[in-house]
């Protein structure tokens, strides 16, 4: 299965929810937030249909996967391998996709958004603990440190970029501004001036500001 790569805000309306998959701009400018969001896409979006047991287990899979950006085989081996590790299954599965290392360099504010904090993470431009790394769906560990390049700190992406059009300067913010204005969750610790953050623990459930119920996804894949 490829990775999608249509309009994402078609999935945030299928789910009935913002799943932020374009960063801060959905805030202020989402479809859900106008007269065409209130129903699914498609020829029967406009159709209300009694949503049976099965779909509501599958809806909510369906939302934690596009979320974090997940293929579905990949969210599958998290899965089983929750289930399989100590505690409750839904909990221990919602822990592992939030160390991935793309979402914690999305969490960092590094990307303005998971997809382009994944690019960031392909393109070799993190390093975390000093190394080099490419792997998106890497877990990292508590004491784990992520940083970025010195070859990225110093392009037009990281820093912005400014132009002078007529007799205005227009000035373009680059992902070092993003970085020093995010808001990084508990378990995170940023340094703005080296530009590195580093896990201080483990996130915990209730770190997941995310309105999921994981019980769901438990029934989902227990039938």
């Amino acid at each position: 299965m490829a990775r999608y790569t249509g309009p994402v805000c078609k999935i945030c309306r299928r789910e009935g929810t913002k799943l932020f998959l374009k960063g801060d701009r959905c805030t202020t400018k989402c479809t859900l937030d106008t007269r065409r969001g209130s129903k699914a896409p498609g020829q029967h979006g406009a159709t209300s249909r009694k949503q049976k047991e099965y779909g509501i287990h599958l809806r909510e899979k369906q939302k934690v996967r596009r979320y974090y950006g997940v293929l579905e085989r990949q969210f599958v081996n998290y899965f089983e391998k929750a289930a399989r590790s100590k505690g409750m299954t839904g909990e221990n599965l919602l822990i592992m996709l939030e160390r991935r290392l793309d979402n914690v360099v999305y969490r960092m504010g590094l990307g303005t958004s998971r997809s382009e904090a994944r690019q960031l993470v392909l393109h070799g431009h993190i390093m975390v603990n000093g190394k080099k790394a490419d792997i998106p769906s890497m877990l990292l560990r508590a004491g784990d440190e992520v940083s970025v390049t010195e070859r990225f700190k110093n392009s037009k992406k990281f820093l912005g970029t400014k132009k002078i059009v007529g007799e205005k300067e227009h000035t373009t913010p680059g992902l070092l501004d993003n970085f020093r204005s995010a808001t990084v969750p508990k378990w995170l610790v940023t340094d703005k001036e080296k530009v590195t953050g580093k896990l201080i623990s483990l996130p915990a459930r209730d770190d997941i500001d995310f309105d999921v119920n994981e019980r769901l996804i438990v029934e989902f894949y227990s039938k």
